[in-house]
């Protein structure tokens, strides 16, 4: 089984693993998806990360949840900004899965200082998941982002809200970019003193397609060697404070599965390194 963690200060012991169910939003029977889920309880997975956005994921997860409800921390996510949109895309989320409430609430990809502004703002995205707190709907609100500038993003969040997670890219060769590292042990820092959740993502990144024929549904290219991805999500989990959110790929999930469970300490950033010479890593952010 893989281990668990607190979740911030929710309360939640989280797996240190999250099942990131965008991997179920396309192109993905129900047959298919329950499988998937059937594979989740068979490592101990608790924590399910959903969005709204992901295609049919939240339509897939509902016969599933209908059973399995209680044994997972549901998150889902807006990527909508304004109070009107966001509130009507967090009811529509909860009638996709058949549920009355999920856990947490994210507002999604929130890296533009222009979106910033309006999801922040009085009568904005923020609002909306405020007032579904309230009502009982969610019980915490997170923020989640892509980028080179997230991190940073994620911080200043945190100055202007107490958001009770983040989620950002977290790898080996990401956090050989100075500035992004520089970053994220700023965030990190603020996070730990404050109880907030880390979530990570894109740790089997490899680089972007680049023109290369596409042989995952990730929109970048994925380490798929299991040696390989042991080693990624070794770095990873290495780190005590973060938990990995899993790859949107079906055919890649029972390997990064096997990894996180058989996790025992951080690999050595040479085997990392040798690691990024031999398949050709590189940051998916310019």
């Amino acid at each position: 089984m893989i281990t668990t963690a607190p979740f911030g200060r929710t309360g939640h012991e989280s797996t240190r693993t999250i099942f990131g169910a965008a991997a179920i939003g396309w192109g993905v029977s129900q047959a298919e998806a329950d499988r998937v889920l059937e594979l989740l309880l068979e490592h101990g997975v608790n924590h399910i990360d959903v969005a709204a956005s992901y295609g049919d994921a939240e339509d897939r997860l509902k016969p599933w949840l209908a059973q399995h409800r209680d044994r997972f921390f549901l998150a889902t996510k807006t990527g909508l900004r304004d109070y009107d949109g966001a509130r009507t895309e967090i009811r529509r989320s909860l009638e996709r899965m058949g549920v009355d409430s999920v856990d947490l609430i994210q507002l999604h990809n929130l890296v533009d200082v222009i979106e910033w502004e309006e999801a922040l703002r009085e009568g904005g995205a923020l609002q909306a998941a405020v007032e579904a707190r309230d009502e009982g709907l969610v019980r915490f609100i997170g923020v989640t982002g892509h980028g080179r500038t997230v991190a940073r993003m994620h911080s200043k969040s945190l100055e202007r809200f107490a958001f009770d997670s983040v989620l950002c890219p977290y790898s080996h060769i990401q956090m050989q970019d100075s500035v992004y590292a520089e970053d994220f042990d700023a965030l990190a820092a603020t996070c730990a003193e404050r109880g907030v959740a880390m979530q990570t993502i894109k740790a089997i990144a490899m680089r972007r397609w680049d023109g290369r024929e596409k042989t995952a549904g990730t929109w970048y290219e994925p380490l798929t060697g299991a040696a390989d991805i042991d080693l990624a999500v070794h770095w990873v989990l290495g780190n005590p404070q973060v938990f990995l959110n899993t790859a949107g790929s079906v055919e890649l999930l029972p390997k990064v599965l096997d990894a996180a469970e058989r996790f025992e300490s951080r690999p050595p950033d040479a085997e990392l390194e040798r690691l990024a010479g031999s398949r050709g890593l590189a940051s998916l952010f310019a």
